[in-house]
């Protein structure tokens, strides 16, 4: 079978898959690996949001968008199919919710049905790299800022606040410069006009 028709059996996942399997560690080896990830995808797919370990993370996600690219190709009807979502799936109230909340939801998709962010890292905590993963079309508030120039962000008023104290402070400055000038400019034509005067004073009378 060559690789145009091995396309045809499997869709394609639309996220960047690692050529090689992470590296996670467990005391029970391959098959704790397995359920660590099978833990991972539940979840995912019960709460559409949470947070774990950068590999865990990378890892399991790639499963949950291959269990929901079959569920939504080939249905509810069909035994494979079914048989995966119940091994991936260990509470199975969520194969319900699998095939009638997530499948209509992204059907008509064109893009992952996950997103990863990089989360950040404890100040006191192990070396441990921190991500967050969810469904697209979760409930909850939105972990991306879409508007980048937003005045009401904590960091653009201080540093408004800042602009506006330097600005105020260069312009008593430009104005305390200016007065300054004009006082001079003023000392100066007087001590001229009185040297002037001076002079008319000590020349002798025609």
């Amino acid at each position: 079978m060559n690789q145009a028709q091995v396309t045809k059996l499997v869709s394609k996942l639309r996220i960047n898959v690692a050529a090689e399997p992470r590296r996670l560690r467990n005391p029970k080896g391959s098959e704790g690996r397995l359920n660590k990830l099978r833990k991972t995808v539940t979840g995912l797919i019960k709460y559409e949001r949470i947070e774990l370990n950068y590999n865990r993370g990378d890892e399991a996600r790639q499963y949950a968008e291959r269990l929901i690219s079959e569920a939504i190709t080939h249905g509810d009807c069909h035994k494979p199919t079914m048989e995966i979502a119940d091994y991936w799936l260990l509470e199975k109230e969520l194969v319900h919710k699998l095939f009638k909340v997530l499948v209509p939801r992204y059907e008509n998709c064109n893009t992952a049905y996950t997103r990863m962010y990089k989360a950040p890292r404890p100040q006191y905590s192990r070396n441990t790299e921190k991500a967050v993963l969810e469904l697209r079309g979760n409930p909850y508030p939105s972990l991306a800022n879409k508007q980048h120039n937003n005045r009401h962000l904590i960091q653009n008023i201080l540093l408004d606040a800042a602009k506006y104290d330097y600005r105020q402070a260069k312009y008593a400055e430009m104005a305390d410069k200016i007065g300054r000038s004009e006082e001079q400019e003023v000392e100066k034509s007087t001590k001229m006009g009185d040297a002037e005067n001076n002079s008319n004073d000590d020349s002798p009378n025609k």
